[in-house]
This record gives C-alpha cells, sequence and structure tokens, in this order.
C-alpha cells in the first residue's frame, strides 16, 4: 500500500473553503439577524430612515408611507438574503446582491462617522445600538467576508435542491413580510426599547445614575409648512425655517434611560407652561392609563368609542388617565373637538413618545412605575359592562402577560425554522432516494445495454435543399471512400434532393451507407405536377424516407392525416420511414413537449400494426434547435427520449419499444454527439447543417467508437 501525502495545494485550497464556511456563516447569521429586528418594528426603522433623510437636508418632502415602504422592503430585502445564503438559492446573484449592499452600506456608514448626523446607524434596530465607528469596522469586516462568498459562489454547500427552492424563496418573503404587517397592525413581537412590558419607568432595577460629568445642552425648535422639528446646535436649519423654541436635553455619558417626564396642560396652555407630574405618576401605587400619540393631528380616531369607555371605566374605578402628547395647542383643541376627549393632556418629548410605543396612538398601563400592559390603536382592550364594575386587580388587562420571550422565540421556530427545517430533511431524504434511484438506473442502463445493442444505431444526414448534382454527387463519393477506409460502429443514412438519389445511388455501397430521400408525396400517382412518389423515390435505389419534417410541417401545412398517408404509402414501398416529431420553442417554455410529440405519434404512426410500426425509426427534433446553434441538454433530450419510448410502450408493449430506433435531431455536432449518444434512450441522430461536410458528419459517426 503507497502513502498517499496531502500537498500544500489541497492544504491550501482546504483552508480556502473554510474561510469561505465561516464568511458566509458571519453574513448568514447577520443578514438574518438585522432583517429580522427591522421586521419586528418596521415603525423603529422608518423614524431612523426619515433621521437620514433629514440629514441629507430631504427632511418633509417625502410622505411617510415612503420610508415606511423602505422600512419593509430592507427588512424583507436584509433576512431573505440572509436565508437565501443559508440556503445556497441563486448563489451567484445572491452573493452579488449581498456584495453591492454591503459596498452601499460601508460607504453610507463611513458618512455617518465622519459627519456624524445622526447617533446611531440603527442597523440592529434597538436590540444592539453600537456607535457610528463601531457600525463602520463591523461593515467592513462584513464586506471583506461578501468579497471571499461572492468569490466562489459555487463552492457554497445546497441544503434544498435547486427543484424546491422556490418554496424557501415564498415561504421567507411571506414569513418577514407577515412579520412586518403585523408588527404594523399591532405591536412589535419582541420589544427591546426601555419602556417594555415589565420595564420599572423609576429606575429601580436598572442603571440610571447620572455621572457628575453630566451636562445640558439646547434643542432648537424650528418650524416649516406647518410642521415642527427639532435640531441640535451643529445641524441648524436653513432661512427657510421659522424659529419657534428651544429647549434643555441632559447629556453624559451615563444619561438615564428612562429620560420620560410628563407635563400636565392645563386648558388653553402652551407647551412648556405645564406642572411636572412626573413623580407623581411613577410613583402612584395604583394603576395608572397612559394614552400616548406623539402627533395627535396624524393620530388614528378609528378607535374612539374604545378610548372614551376606557376613560370612563378610569373615573369609575379611581385611576389616572393622561394623554401624552407633542402637539401643539392646536392640535390638543383639534382632538377634543373631533373626539369629545375630557382627559388630561400632558407634553412629553416626542421622540421619547414614539420609542415608549409604536402606536399612534397606543395605549400604556403603569401600576407603581412599572408597566404592566401596551396596546396599539388596532388591538385595544376591551372591558364589558360585566367587568365594569370590577377594580383592574381581577382583570386580565391589569395583569402582567405570560407571554414571555422564551415562548415567542418558541412561536417562531414552530412557525418558521420548523418548516423549513422539515422541507431540508425531506428535500435531502428525497434527494438520497433521487440518488439511489439513480445509481440503480446506472446499474439497469448496464445490464440494458444489450437491448440498446440490438437497437439499430443511425446517423442520418438531412441533406434538404443543398447543393447542385455535381456537388452532391462529389460529397457522397468522398463519404462513401472515407467509411469505405474506417468502417462506422452505426448505421448511416444520407437522405438527399430528389435530383441526387438515381445518380448518388450508383456510387454508394448500400452495406455502409444507406440512401434515403427527404418526402414523398401522399398520393400514389396521378395529376399532382411537381410532386414525387413513395414509388419513384423507391425506383431510385432509396432505401429511406424522412417524414414529418418540422419545415414540412410549418412550410408546407402537412397535417398528421396527410402524413399518415404518406407513411403508408412509403411502407407500401418497402421504405424505411424516419419520422419526425417535435415541439417549438413556445410549446416547450410552455411544459407542453410531451403532449406535442404524444400527439404526433398518434396521429400519424399510432394507427399501424405493431409489425409496420417495427418498420419505423422515430426521430426527435427540437424544432427550437434546429439550425439555431441551440442544442437540448443530454439530460432533456434523453428525458423526453425516454417518453417517447414510454407511449410506445403504452401502445405496442414494452418490446417493441425497446427495439425502436428513437434519434435526436436538433444542431447535434461532433462536439456533443459522444454525450447525447451515450444516453440509454437516444440511438443516433438526424444530422442537418453537419452532414454536409464529410469530416463533420464522419466527426458525428465516430462518436459510436466513443
Amino acid at each position: 500500500m503507497s502513502d498517499k501525502s496531502v500537498t500544500p495545494a489541497h492544504t491550501s485550497a482546504l483552508w480556502l473553503r473554510l474561510v469561505g464556511v465561516l464568511c458566509r456563516l458571519v453574513l448568514t447569521v447577520t443578514f438574518i439577524f438585522s432583517g429580522f429586528v427591522k421586521a419586528v418594528d418596521p415603525l423603529g426603522t422608518q423614524y431612523k430612515i426619515e433621521d437620514y433623510l433629514t440629514a441629507m437636508g430631504l427632511g418633509g418632502i417625502l410622505p411617510d408611507i415612503v420610508p415606511l415602504l423602505m422600512s419593509v422592503a430592507l427588512a424583507a430585502l436584509e433576512f431573505c438574503l440572509g436565508i437565501f445564503l443559508l440556503f445556497a438559492i441563486r448563489r451567484r446573484l445572491t452573493t452579488r446582491l449581498v456584495l453591492a449592499m454591503m459596498l452601499v452600506m460601508t460607504l453610507l456608514t463611513l458618512w455617518l462617522a465622519v459627519a456624524n448626523p445622526v447617533s446611531d446607524c440603527g442597523c440592529f434596530g434597538d436590540a444592539l445600538v453600537l456607535t457610528n465607528w463601531q457600525t463602520f469596522w463591523k461593515n467592513v469586516i462584513l464586506l471583506a467576508c461578501a468579497v471571499v462568498v461572492a468569490w466562489k459562489p459555487r463552492d457554497m454547500f445546497r441544503f434544498v435542491s435547486r427543484s424546491n427552492q422556490w418554496i424557501v424563496v415564498n415561504y421567507s418573503a411571506l414569513f418577514i413580510l407577515g412579520i412586518s404587517g403585523w408588527s404594523l397592525y399591532d405591536l412589535p413581537q419582541f420589544d427591546f426599547r426601555p419602556y417594555h412590558i415589565g420595564a420599572n419607568l423609576r429606575g429601580e432595577n436598572v442603571s440610571v445614575n447620572v455621572s457628575e460629568n453630566s451636562a445640558y445642552e439646547y434643542v432648537f425648535i424650528y418650524e416649516k409648512n406647518g410642521e415642527t422639528q427639532e435640531f441640535g446646535i451643529n445641524n441648524l436649519p436653513d432661512s427657510t425655517w421659522t424659529f419657534v423654541d428651544r429647549r434643555e436635553v441632559k447629556t453624559g455619558a451615563e444619561l438615564a434611560k428612562h429620560d420620560i417626564s410628563f407635563d400636565l396642560l392645563p386648558e388653553g396652555a402652551v407647551n412648556g407652561e405645564g406642572e411636572d407630574i412626573t413623580d407623581e405618576v411613577l410613583n402612584d401605587t395604583s394603576y395608572t392609563f397612559l394614552l400616548v400619540a406623539p402627533k395627535l393631528e396624524k393620530a388614528d380616531d378609528s378607535r374612539l368609542d374604545l378610548i372614551n369607555e376606557l376613560y370612563e371605566y378610569s373615573l369609575e374605578q379611581g385611576y389616572r388617565f393622561y394623554c401624552l402628547t407633542a402637539s401643539e395647542m392646536e392640535g390638543r383643541e383639534r382632538w377634543r373637538d373631533m373626539t369629545g376627549a375630557e382627559y388630561p393632556f400632558c407634553f412629553t418629548d416626542e421622540t421619547t413618545l414614539k420609542t415608549v410605543i409604536r402606536s399612534n396612538p397606543g395605549l400604556v398601563l403603569l401600576k407603581n412605575g412599572v408597566v404592566i400592559g401596551k396596546w396599539s390603536h388596532n388591538r385595544l382592550p376591551e372591558i364589558t359592562s360585566e367587568e365594569a364594575a370590577k377594580p383592574l386587580e381581577q382583570l386580565t388587562i391589569g395583569q402582567m402577560p405570560e407571554d414571555s420571550v422564551p415562548g415567542k422565540i418558541l412561536k417562531l421556530l414552530l412557525w418558521f425554522v420548523l418548516p423549513l427545517g422539515l422541507l431540508t430533511l425531506a428535500d435531502r431524504i428525497w434527494m438520497w432516494t433521487k440518488w439511489l434511484r439513480k445509481k440503480k438506473e446506472n446499474h439497469n442502463i448496464n445490464n440494458y445495454k444489450t437491448t440498446k445493442d440490438m437497437r439499430k444505431k443511425i446517423v442520418a444526414g438531412n441533406w434538404k435543399m443543398n447543393m447542385n448534382l455535381q456537388d452532391g454527387i462529389a460529397l457522397a463519393k468522398e463519404l462513401n471512400d472515407t467509411l469505405k477506409a474506417d468502417k462506422p460502429n452505426c448505421g448511416v443514412v444520407i437522405c438527399t434532393p430528389f435530383i441526387h438519389l438515381a445518380s448518388i445511388a450508383q456510387f454508394l455501397d448500400q452495406d455502409i451507407i444507406g440512401l434515403g430521400a427527404e418526402n414523398c408525396a401522399d398520393k400514389e400517382k396521378g395529376a399532382y405536377t411537381g410532386e414525387v412518389s413513395a414509388e419513384m423515390v423507391k425506383s431510385t435505389g432509396a432505401q429511406y424516407v424522412i417524414l414529418g419534417h418540422s419545415e414540412r410541417r410549418e412550410y408546407y401545412k402537412e397535417t398528421p392525416e396527410i402524413l399518415k398517408e404518406k407513411v403508408l404509402l412509403a411502407q407500401k414501398n418497402d421504405l424505411k420511414v424516419i419520422f419526425c416529431i417535435g415541439e417549438s420553442l413556445a410549446e416547450r417554455e410552455a411544459g407542453k413537449q410531451n403532449e406535442v410529440v404524444k400527439a404526433e405519434l398518434e396521429g400519424s404512426v399510432f394507427n399501424l400494426s405493431e409489425e409496420d410500426f417495427r418498420k419505423i425509426v422515430i426521430a426527435y427534433e427540437p424544432i427550437w434547435a434546429i439550425g439555431t446553434g441551440k442544442t437540448a441538454t443530454a439530460e432533456q433530450a434523453e428525458e423526453i427520449h425516454a417518453y417517447i419510448r414510454s407511449i410506445i410502450a403504452e401502445k405496442y408493449g414494452q418490446a417493441v419499444a425497446d427495439d425502436t430506433t428513437i434519434l435526436y435531431g436538433g444542431s447535434c455536432k461532433a462536439s456533443n454527439a459522444p454525450e447525447l449518444f451515450a444516453k440509454p434512450d437516444i440511438d443516433g441522430g438526424l444530422i442537418g447543417g453537419a452532414s454536409l461536410k464529410a469530416a463533420d458528419f464522419k466527426g458525428i459517426i465516430d462518436a459510436w467508437k466513443k
């Protein structure tokens, strides 16, 4: 036994593949996580996109629906690209899209890191907040990984076969769009913000220390076209904006997470004239309802009845009820007039309100400063008449929800990971059984070679309307001499125009080369000027005739009935029929190739007796591959040849099907003939243009020697 050492080249290739796998894994995890957290909180991503647009001087130009659609689309794209990387779906396209996306994102985050127009990029939503420089270097690493993966995309192992990849594509897209849709309708299923259910807004269960180095800075409020917006000292707007107000905000490395305040506004008061009741609300040991509406002008008013019922319930039970808003006095008064609202209003920072709940309006329930429940305007809690007399301690909405994070993750696994896992398992089992079948078929093919060898192998040339008599005779002589000197391993037939037949027959050794016509009439004899009967063809010394060629069907409108008559007359005159069948490009693209070839056989030759059908040679010619340079792959050709043999078996039995010679005709050349002829159901070829030169034709004939 000889020792086989691992060469440095093998080691290098192994390391490169390992690096590719690691890069693929990093990209997959990052894209899936990034896309998912964005889909869970599409409004949060929308707000971040609006920050970008404002930093670029485009704030307020686009309607709100545009950044929202951008948010949903970005989440779906990132998530799906991650899944496509995982399953190696459309590997080349996917890796190129990932590379292009990372190139754009790296350049964008470089600008963010240098110019610092927004505090963080929001690439992972609120789940993982990075500084702009951290984000940039993260993207540099991901860009490098994308380059590695895009370099050799075909090295990625597929977990699902190509035929089943459409399931993963559609299911992933529908799933992530469904997550975004549900989060927009209800609330994010995973709340990564500091105001999540269970959060203590008094800061007792979090670190809320403000360092001694904390300071204050001003935020400037400007107005334009009825819209107000806040600006920092370093990014003040141009002169088209009107100054409205300014306010102080705390800064510092350890700024408190729960920076929320309530300024109770008397009726008719403007923002800044209210009473700070923050401590009073957060220290209340009872329940407090907070109707959160960042902008009342844009708030949904479809559930006003429920809001008012909840307010009346809170009055009866002695609970606080406030509407927190950043709207000015005009917006509050308009809301009062429209809804009949009697509850008090508190001014709170708009950004804070958008962080508290992703709904406008939304409802938050506090108890002793702890967030007990949160509801979007689409799913506000309803208190029935029987429950109206009971305190919240006795009602479901007054209790902390039991749907824990592990429970939500389990649901996610059940709805997405489990189905795709089962699909992958089923696909792998299917591919394994397919491999076993193929292995068995290969074994059967080896046993089947005897049957195939019993069938006559033929390479037939169809000259069509080419060459004058002298050139035709010269070609026939050259081919005859060549094959005499180097005997072929198959039957050889040349089918020539009518004027060549009698002359060429004198020079051919028909033990080596058979002679055939390209057509014959569907009439036996008579006043049919220009037609050539089967009897006339036979009298020239020809043995074969081509019938049903696609060009005769298309240009001369030969119908199945006409061809049926031609076949009968040809056989009556002892001519061997090479009967052509095949589909057009449109029929192939529509998936109708099987029914087309079956109909052509049924219309013209399946009327024959078993004995007469045994004399037929079938030539499958994909019309879309004749003279176009296109060729059906060996697998495509074998698939339909096997189908043709199966329908012959249905009609005449397996023995007849096994004995029937089926030729392939469609841009067959010396270069692809060996691969085609190696298939078990392909018994040769009907050759067009390549039969007009002896060397080219001989190259195809010699494929049977390989």
